[in-house]
This record gives C-alpha cells, structure tokens and sequence, in this order.
C-alpha cells in the first residue's frame, strides 16, 4: 500500500506525557502548552482526562485547563473518559471528542481500571449513549495493543473482539496503543492488517512508545500499511504509570522532523514544536528524551569557531 501523503499527529503530551509526573505541573503552564501547540498548527490535541483526582492528580485540574485553553486555529481538544462519570464531566466541560481506553490484556486492565475486558466493553455502551445524546464523537483506544508486560503476547482475537465492539457502539475510530514499547515492525504490519480487514469502516490510529528505542521505526512500519494517524508526546515525555519500565512515548518533534525529511505533510510548525519541547523540558525540571528539541534540524549550520580545531 502506498504510504499517505499527509499524516495527522494527536498531540498527547498534556495527558500522556504529564500524567506520570510526580510534582503538580501549574495549570497555567498546562494551558501555555495546549495553547502553543495550537499556535504551532498541531491537528488534534489529547489535552487531558476526565479521571478520579485520587487515581491520577496530576490531571485533576482538567477543567480548569479547557477554560483556559484559545482556540486560535482549527484544532480538535479531546479528553479521555474512563466511564459514565467521566463522560458526563466531558459533555458539561463541552470538550470536541471523547476517548475511551481499555487495554488487551485481562491483567493490565486490572490494573490501569479495575475492571475486565468484558466489564470495560459492557461500560462503554452507558459512555456511547451519552456522548451520542450531546453529539459529542468518541474515539476508542487500546491500551497493550501489541504486547502486555504481565502476560506477553495479545490475542489477536481479542483486539478485534475490542474493535467490533467499538464500531457497534458507533465510535469514529479505534486506536492500538503501544503502552510499554513492545510493539516490533512485524507486529505492526500483522496487526494493522487484521485490524483493516476485521473493521474497515473504522480509522485506525497508532499510539508508539520508545521504550526499545524502534518507536520511529514502527511508525514507518505503520506509513507502509496506508496509516496516516499517530500520537506522539512532546519532549518525548510520558509513559503509563500502571506499566513497568514504560518510558516516554515517541516525541512529537522527532516524528514531525522525520515526517518532514519524508516528504509528509503534518501541518505543524516544526520549530515552534521545539520551542514548546524546550518550555516542556524546563517546566518539569529533568532532561527529556526529545533529540531534534537538542541537535536542531538537519541544515542548521554551526560557525566554525564554535567547535576546537584538531591539533598535532
């Protein structure tokens, strides 16, 4: 299949990347994030979550966040809901799309929300009818969509099980989530086409962590098989905080630098990515994985003086 011409990137740094967090991030300098990656041309912004404050703080100023937020360009501001509370939050808050996550394994669901896959599936129906009811779209994610760090492999079966599912309640598309980096090229190609053949109708999204250090990689595996929709973090930061050893997700202006040099179009003001990367970076007060945000572009050139000259 020939890869896509233009890709959509879903900002998730504001919830993904900053949920882990031990210190409260301010709230003004969340809104300064979501504001300057709209300025910066970004699509699609996962800008926080509808979730208990007991179970994640860091994301319990979400509405606070929305008010603040300037919608300066065209740009989607979706939050996650974990159930029929949340939704109900996000339809009083007035967010532009829901997502609703459950993972493929029975474990690791567990543990990011106490339920069973079952339970998770049968809960989403309440979740449909009411963001239906306020014509509010939902987006359905899948958390260990390539491999769980308790039990190993996932069901194929299962992931497609998710994914009907997802289609039956009228969800506008579904996304594989990498949560712990263990997705691989191969896994990738196999996945996503048994995904396209079992829901056509449905937008396939993914969601790559670099926890191997191949999130890129997959990201290309995925351009091969027709997907023009990822979610990246800026700065690279993030990672589940219900997963072991998960490390940040594929960052934001890595991927952009590379869709760039590619020839695909992203819509997204590269170097204004860099700046907020850098403004990421300085606000949580530790050295982030991003590379472009610390080399810069590929043509910008240094003085000579800049650099000690080999002696003997």
């Amino acid at each position: 299949m020939a890869r896509p011409t233009k890709v959509e990137i879903t900002e998730v740094g504001p919830r993904d990347g900053l949920q882990a967090e031990l210190n409260f991030i301010p709230t003004d300098a969340k809104i300064r994030f979501v504001n300057g990656l709209i300025a910066a041309g970004v699509p699609r912004i996962e800008f926080s979550s509808f979730v208990s404050p007991k179970a994640i703080p860091q994301l319990s100023d979400v509405v606070e966040v929305f008010e603040g937020i300037e919608r300066t360009k065209p740009c989607t501001l979706a939050a996650l809901v974990p159930n029929a509370h949340g939704a109900i939050r996000a339809v009083e808050a007035k967010v532009d799309e829901m997502i609703v996550f459950m993972s493929a394994s029975e474990s690791h669901n567990q543990k990011n929300v106490n339920r069973s896959i079952d339970e998770s599936l049968d809960g989403f129906e309440r979740v449909a009818q009411i963001a239906g009811d306020a014509g509010i779209p939902v987006h359905g994610a899948i958390a260990t969509g390539f491999g769980c760090p308790f039990e190993g492999d996932v069901s194929l079966d299962t992931i497609v099980k998710i994914a009907k599912r997802y289609h039956e309640y009228g969800f506008i598309g579904v996304g594989l989530g990498d949560t712990t980096g263990m997705a691989t090229p191969p896994i990738v190609t196999k996945f996503v086409r048994t995904l396209q053949d079992a829901v056509p109708e449905m937008d396939i999204a993914l969601h790559f962590h670099n926890t191997r250090g191949i999130g890129l990689v997959n990201v290309v595996a995925g351009l091969d098989e027709g997907i023009d929709k990822y979610d990246a973090s800026f700065a690279g930061i993030g990672g589940c905080p219900f997963a072991p050893k998960a490390t940040g997700n594929i960052c934001t202006e890595d991927l952009v630098y590379m869709l760039d040099e590619m020839g695909i179009e992203t819509g997204i003001d590269i170097r204004k990515m860099m700046e907020i990367a850098c403004d990421v970076e300085e606000t949580v007060g530790r050295d982030l994985p991003g590379q472009v945000m610390k080399a810069g572009l590929r043509l910008d050139l240094h003085d000579m003086g800049e650099v000690a000259t080999a002696k003997g």
